[in-house]
Parts: structure tokens; C-alpha cells; sequence
């Protein structure tokens, strides 16, 4: 075990050519960050979820009802043993020959059976109730730390002049500031990883995943190997949109539509002018440009710059999605289908509930346009996003 401890915190990975962890060790005349300071993190986490939970009960759910945000969940589907024993027991999607197969065995169409596994499946999804109690907790707490974050870096020299954050690298003191910013936001972003199991369940599971553990992996590493003034800036720059995007959705489960529609166009010039402007001009070129002029590159810095360019990666995936659901709207006036749908989407008759004989007469044409561009953020669009 100690062989192994020895060979992860090598300092020839993590530190500068010449420096080792003994100059960073805390003195009375400095403090610097030490991994053990992180700890405190995982346990913080849990707390933040149980205030979570606390916050979504007796805050955000008086708040819902006081906007007339009701409990009920979508349409259910009408009760039937043959259907519900295939959704439980074979499968949720099911295929064209098992639809062909349960329309001659319960005589009725396809595309009732389908409607019926949609309606199934949405029965499943949280209430609009639950959406919003979610997206209030996330809208407090990225304001919080949001606000917090511009008061303490309006007072640093790094915000005006990047060079500042690495001049006298790594020998930069830890400040009490810096140290419960970057606490705070890992245990929150920890918070998020394990309650996204349990949380609304999005088509972009996965990217989401991947944003988690990525920005966990950068708070971390910036932070041990004290890159913790760049790690004040990324952090920053990423909570402004997420505020946006969480109070847009509020105002989209109260139907307060103009409102959202104002929220998410704001939220949308935003996020891709600091996404895909600032973040690259400033973050990245003084990560990759200026820390090698000044300090020079070793093995953990080119670690550190590969999750910043991956976030990058990402922000470029939900920029395309933010447009790509923009023209959607300006184009068709409405959003057909969100990308990241908690609600599948249905035509109007799809809510008709299901005959007891096959209909042979066609559809009712027509499309719900009750939505507009707001059917996209039902779909909860996150960088933190999230």
C-alpha cells in the first residue's frame, strides 16, 4: 500500500521540475493546499443532499404550489395485464414484430400499443412538481456560489491579469477564501454525481457522467498541485450560465412563458459566448500559453489542460444543442421534440386513451403548440447543467 501511495503522489508527476511536496508543506509564516484538506469534501457532500432534501420540502415545494405547480405526473395508461407484464418483464421499446404481434392478440392498432408503452414509460417520470423543486435547489445554490465567487475574485489580481496566476508558482499561499470555494463547490459537484442516480433521468445520462467526474477531476488536480487561482476562474465562469438555464426552467414549469422565453434567450448568448469566447481566449490560453511561458509544462499540467480541453469538448456538444434547438424555434415556431426530453413527446392524439377495438380511420392531424420554445426546457438543458 505504501509503495502505492508513493508511486500515485510521485512529485515528479505532480509538481513543477524541482519542487517537491516538502516546500509545500504549511508553515506559520504560509498556508498551501494539502490533498487531506479535500477530505472534508465527501462528508460535506452528503450534508449538502441532506439540505437538498430539506431545502425541495420546505422551501421549494411551498413555492410550487404558490405558482399553482401541481403534484400530478403525466396521463397514465390504461390499465392492462398482457401490456404491463410485457413493460415489466421483456421490455420497455418494444420492436415492430412484438407490436404486431400484441395488436392481433388484443385487437388493437400499433399505434395505440405504442401510445400505451409511452404513456407506460412517462408514468415513471417525475411530476412537474418534482422538476421544479430540483431546478430551485440548483438555482439557489449556483447563485449563491455564483455571487460569492464574483465578490472574492473582484478582489484578486489573477482576475484583471491571468499572468498573476502563475507568477510565483506553485509557492502561492492558500487563502481561507480559496479554500472554502474550492470545498464548497467539489462537495457539491459530489452531491450531484451519486444523487444523479436517483435524480431525473435524462437521455444525456452519460455526458452528464462524464461532465461530473471531469470537473470533480479538475477541481481536484488543480487544487493538490495548487492551481487553485486559474481553478477560481473556470469555476466562476461556469456558474453564470447555470443560473440561467435553472431559473429559465423554473419559469417553464410555472408556464410562465414569456418569462422563460426571455430567461433561456439570455441563458443562450451566454453560454456560448463564455463557452466557447471567454473560455478559450482566457482560460484556456493562459493554461496552455502563459503557464508554459512562465512555470513550463510537466506531466500533471498536461493531465490538467486534457480535462480542460475535454470540458471544451462538451461546452462545443451543448453550444450545438442550444442552436440546433434555436433554429428548431425560429424555423417551426415550436420545438417538435426536446433533445433531452423528460416527457416523451406525442402528437395530440396520443392523449386519447386507448379503444377496445382496432381504429381503421386515420389520426387527427395536428400538432400541440401550446409549448413553443419551451418544450426544450423541460428537458433540463445543464452544463450543472447542470
Amino acid at each position: 500500500m505504501a509503495g502505492i501511495l508513493a508511486w500515485f503522489w510521485n512529485e515528479r508527476f505532480w509538481l513543477p521540475h524541482n519542487v517537491t511536496w516538502a516546500d509545500l508543506k504549511n508553515t506559520d509564516e504560509a498556508t498551501f493546499p494539502q490533498a487531506e484538506d479535500l477530505y472534508l469534501a465527501c462528508p460535506l457532500a452528503f450534508c449538502i443532499f441532506m439540505i437538498r432534501l430539506v431545502f425541495e420540502r420546505f422551501v421549494a415545494r411551498p413555492c410550487a404550489m404558490g405558482l399553482k405547480i401541481q403534484a400530478n405526473g403525466p396521463q397514465k395508461a390504461q390499465p392492462n395485464a398482457i401490456l404491463e407484464k410485457v413493460f415489466t418483464a421483456i421490455t420497455k421499446h418494444p420492436d415492430e414484430k412484438r407490436l404486431e404481434g400484441l395488436s392481433k392478440q388484443l385487437d388493437w392498432d400499433v399505434r395505440t400499443i405504442q401510445r400505451w408503452f409511452r404513456q407506460r414509460r412517462n408514468q415513471e417520470k417525475p411530476s412537474t412538481l418534482a422538476r421544479f423543486c430540483e431546478s430551485m435547489w440548483r438555482f439557489t445554490f449556483y447563485l449563491y456560489i455564483f455571487t460569492y465567487g464574483v465578490r472574492f475574485l473582484k478582489k484578486t489580481p489573477w482576475l484583471w491579469n491571468t499572468k498573476e496566476c502563475w507568477y510565483n508558482y506553485p509557492y502561492q499561499p492558500l487563502t481561507v477564501d480559496i479554500h472554502y470555494y474550492y470545498v464548497l463547490e467539489l462537495s457539491f459537484y459530489l452531491s450531484l454525481l451519486f444523487s444523479q442516480f436517483i435524480d431525473i433521468r435524462r437521455k444525456d445520462f452519460l455526458i452528464m457522467f462524464l461532465h461530473h467526474v471531469a470537473t470533480i477531476s479538475l477541481i481536484t488536480f488543480s487544487y493538490v498541485n495548487n492551481m487553485a487561482r486559474v481553478g477560481t476562474l473556470v469555476m466562476c465562469l461556469h456558474d453564470a450560465a447555470d443560473v440561467l438555464i435553472e431559473a429559465a426552467k423554473m419559469a417553464n414549469y410555472a408556464k410562465c412563458h414569456i418569462l422563460c422565453n426571455l430567461l433561456f434567450a439570455v441563458f443562450a448568448i451566454l453560454f456560448i459566448s463564455s463557452r466557447l469566447g471567454v473560455y478559450p481566449v482566457w482560460i484556456l490560453n493562459t493554461t496552455l500559453f502563459e503557464s508554459w511561458e512562465i512555470v513550463g509544462p510537466y506531466p500533471s499540467w498536461w493531465v490538467f489542460n486534457l480535462l480542460l480541453i475535454l470540458l471544451q469538448i462538451l461546452h462545443s456538444f451543448w453550444s450545438y444543442l442550444i442552436v440546433k434547438t434555436a433554429c428548431r424555434a425560429i424555423s417551426k415556431g415550436k420545438v417538435s421534440k426536446d433533445d433531452r426530453s423528460d416527457i416523451e413527446s406525442s402528437s395530440d392524439e396520443d392523449d386519447s386513451p386507448p379503444p377496445n377495438q382496432k381504429h381503421h380511420s386515420s389520426a387527427t392531424n395536428g400538432t400541440n403548440k401550446t409549448h413553443g420554445t419551451n418544450g426544450y426546457l423541460t428537458g433540463a438543458l445543464y452544463p450543472d447543467e447542470h
